[in-house]
């Protein structure tokens, strides 16, 4: 998995700002169900409220003149956020969600040129969590080795190449970005494995 980390870093340090931000959204799409779940469950936050800034983000991609105030869209953004006493498995999978699209909010505001990473390994961070609890491994070096062969973690970092190549083979159009957020959608499947049905 280590190789994995540094080969994927590496590449995406070469993306230019638009493509990194259609990395990000991707990775937000598939984040997305896990808040919903979390929503669902506990009827904390507002899943539509987070697919709307989502879209919004889409949006910036698709139209380069889109005026979008981005400053009042993170404050929305904040408010959705779990309870700060809530630290169940579901309430740190929702934060992630939430601070994956932060991150993205950032960079369309100049202000966060490793948010990329930043993304990128949250997403990996929620399956590993994912497995660890699932699993129930306590030896450190058997987890470690349970999480780089699980297929959920291959699913993981499957994932992030086919973001990864789509943006390095094709100009950003609407075709592609339509192509990417499909990927990222992953007919309502997250990184988990979880889906609203």
């Amino acid at each position: 998995m280590f190789q994995f980390d540094r080969a994927l870093d590496a590449r995406l340090d070469r993306l230019n700002p638009r493509q990194r931000l259609a990395f990000m959204a991707a990775l937000c799409e598939r984040l997305w169900p896990n808040y919903a779940l979390y929503v669902q469950t506990t009827g904390h936050g507002d899943a539509s409220a987070l697919r709307s800034i989502l879209s919004l983000l889409w949006e910036s991609l698709a139209v380069k003149r889109a005026r979008i105030d981005f400053e009042r869209q993170a404050e929305k953004l904040a408010q959705l956020e779990p309870p700060a006493k809530d630290d169940s498995f579901g309430a740190r999978r929702a934060l992630e969600a939430v601070t994956a699209l932060a991150a993205a909010l950032d960079t369309l505001r100049g202000e966060a040129p490793e948010a990329i990473h930043e993304v990128s390994l949250a997403s990996r961070g929620g399956v590993r969590a994912f497995i660890e609890l699932t699993e129930g491994e306590e030896d450190e070096t058997r987890l470690t080795a349970l999480v780089q062969e699980h297929p959920l973690m291959a699913d993981e970092r499957n994932f992030q190449w086919a973001v990864l190549e789509t943006l390095e083979e094709n100009s950003l159009d609407g075709d592609t970005l339509k192509a990417l957020r499909q990927l990222g959608r992953n007919e309502g499947v997250s990184n988990l494995g979880l889906s609203l049905d």
